[in-house]
């Protein structure tokens, strides 16, 4: 007989770190994208009109989700995997597919534009959680508890490698990591498929020119200042140059074409130079509330798949802020990752509101 459950308000608290985070997001945003935008697109606010379109869109996702009951999602969960997989075949295989920067990550719908990436994000948290629930008894097995979930992560990662897109294939095996961790998985059977991906990884670094150079940018980026390692050196001048209170909303200079993709991917660089350390701090303790919120919900929940559902969620939130904050940082080589909430963009700010939908939603339940 399972455990009664009352309702209780929505988590004040992560609702309120996220709309913080997207409030910052938006002002940095207007600060960061309109001498490009003005140069490109021929209007100074045509980037931050579309983000705040993309918010207002998010909203209604969050909203929706926080309404929908959870079992709809987790009925219908090989749908969403399905949906995901067309949708990234897409990408390869259809005249919707766009090839942007060599790669085809993107599906144009008209005016409109997709990353399936986003969307499979999500439904591998829904089937992975989906399945540790339902695996229990055999989880510590390696054909029926770990192969499973590791086959249906590297039909993912192989679609996205055709693309090519390591970064999310790199982002979708650390989820696989943190929620087989969660469901129980042998530390075995983890450990060697962390040692396989590395080996992995590295062989496809050895095996692609482009990739060795980032790699070795990454190890020294004023080595190549001026080319491999541009991205991250003028990523350390923009916060370098910040201090403690920064230059000023909107002094920034390394907006102006130095710091490439300066209102997405390294949006934080020019937070950090426009408002020093304790913008960036303000950020991160923000990035800390919800991570705090995420395990709070997590641990309220009775059923085990919810209780994945709910880490799961916040892991694509926390992951990416991690992910991205270490890029700009420079401790791990540029990836293409943007910071949720805060980044331009359309697909990763629904992916991020949808989730804190369902987190949301995953807090109004308490055992009785």
């Amino acid at each position: 007989m399972s455990t009664p459950l009352r309702r209780i308000s929505w988590d004040a608290p992560l609702l309120a770190a996220v709309l913080c985070l997207t409030i910052i997001g938006l002002i940095m945003v207007f600060s960061a994208s309109g001498i490009v935008a003005e140069k490109t697109m021929g209007g100074k606010y045509v980037l931050f009109q579309k983000q705040v379109v993309f918010v207002f869109l998010g909203l209604v996702v969050m909203a929706a989700a926080m309404r929908i009951p959870v079992e709809f999602f987790q009925r219908h969960v090989y749908l969403w995997v399905f949906l995901a997989l067309v949708l990234l075949i897409l990408t390869l295989a259809s005249p919707l597919g766009v090839r942007i920067g060599g790669a085809r990550r993107w599906l144009h719908f008209g005016p409109l534009s997709l990353q399936p990436l986003e969307m499979a994000k999500i439904a591998l948290v829904f089937y992975l959680a989906y399945f540790f629930a339902r695996k229990q008894e055999k989880v510590k097995t390696f054909s029926v508890g770990f192969l499973p979930p590791l086959l249906m992560t590297a039909l993912f990662c192989l679609l996205l490698m055709l693309q090519p897109d390591f970064g999310g294939s790199v982002f979708l095996a650390g989820m696989l990591f943190l929620l087989c961790f969660v469901g129980g998985t042998r530390l075995f059977f983890l450990g060697a498929s962390v040692l396989l991906a590395i080996v992995g990884g590295m062989l496809l670094v050895l095996n692609s020119p482009y990739r060795m150079k980032r790699a070795f940018a990454f190890l020294d980026p004023f080595q190549d200042a001026q080319n491999t390692g541009y991205q991250l050196v003028q990523s350390f001048y923009g916060l370098g140059s910040g201090g403690w209170w920064g230059v000023g909303l909107g002094a920034g200079r390394q907006k102006l074409f130095f710091l490439p993709e300066a209102h997405n991917d390294f949006i934080l660089a020019v937070l950090g130079e426009e408002l020093g350390f304790v913008g960036l701090s303000l950020v991160f303790s923000l990035v800390a509330i919800i991570l705090w919120r995420v395990f709070a919900i997590a641990v309220r929940q009775v059923s085990l798949e919810r209780r994945i559902l709910a880490l799961g969620m916040g892991s694509i939130i926390l992951v990416g802020a991690l992910l991205n904050s270490a890029v700009v940082l420079g401790m791990l080589p540029p990836k293409g990752v943007p910071m949720p909430f805060v980044s331009y963009g359309g697909s990763h700010i629904l992916c991020s509101f949808f989730c804190v939908g369902v987190l949301l939603n995953l807090s109004r339940e308490k055992a009785a």
